[in-house]
């Protein structure tokens, strides 16, 4: 037996297609509706992100990723532009990561990025358990307008190896309502609604 994320093992999309599935579809149409008239859109890696896709496939947008998951959501899409990060590829979560990606990433001035992560804590902030994601993320914190967080309520309270936010970097954070009501406005008196 191992712990599902570790600073030495991280699940994989398979996995992360398959745990709080419903959950994490109810995040992603909550999130998809936090757009309000944004036009360039970043998107994480990961599966939420991927659903956010789906959801954003009829918008009149340009849509930046390292997700090659969320690409594929968005390539038969009329009506978006979508921008894929070059670099190192991970394929564990099918995202490039390195300096291609930071360039090109840092040269955009993003609206809205939507961002996930492998733990949030209200002392550690958000991390991950890669320095090369922990750097993608922590760029696309920096060029965005506005951030929110999407992340299941198992993410809350976990603490992985690299920190690339604090809790008060992001306008909104949607999750579950599996995440107890106290424990929302803890991390909401930190500034997200």
């Amino acid at each position: 037996a191992i712990p599902l994320e570790t600073a030495a093992f991280e699940s994989g999309v398979e996995y992360r297609s398959q745990v709080d599935l419903a959950q994490k579809h109810r995040i992603a149409a909550g999130a998809a509706d936090l757009l309000h008239g944004a036009e360039t859109v970043y998107l994480d890696e990961g599966f939420t992100p991927r659903l956010i896709a789906e959801r954003l496939a009829e918008r009149e947008l340009t849509v930046v990723t390292s997700s090659l998951l969320a690409a594929e959501a968005l390539a038969h899409s009329e009506t978006v532009t979508v921008l894929l990060l070059g670099g190192r590829m991970r394929g564990r979560t099918l995202a490039t990561v390195d300096h291609w990606a930071l360039e090109r990433l840092n040269s955009l001035v993003i609206d809205v990025a939507y961002l996930g992560t492998n733990g949030i804590t209200l002392e550690h902030g958000l991390t991950t358990p890669d320095p090369a994601v922990a750097a993608v993320k922590a760029t696309a914190v920096k060029v965005a307008g506005r951030r929110v967080l999407v992340a299941a309520h198992s993410k809350f309270g976990e603490t992985s190896f690299c920190r690339f936010a604090e809790v008060s970097d992001f306008d909104s954070i949607v999750t579950g309502t599996e995440l107890s009501p106290a424990a929302a406005h803890r991390y909401e008196a930190l500034g997200p609604t």
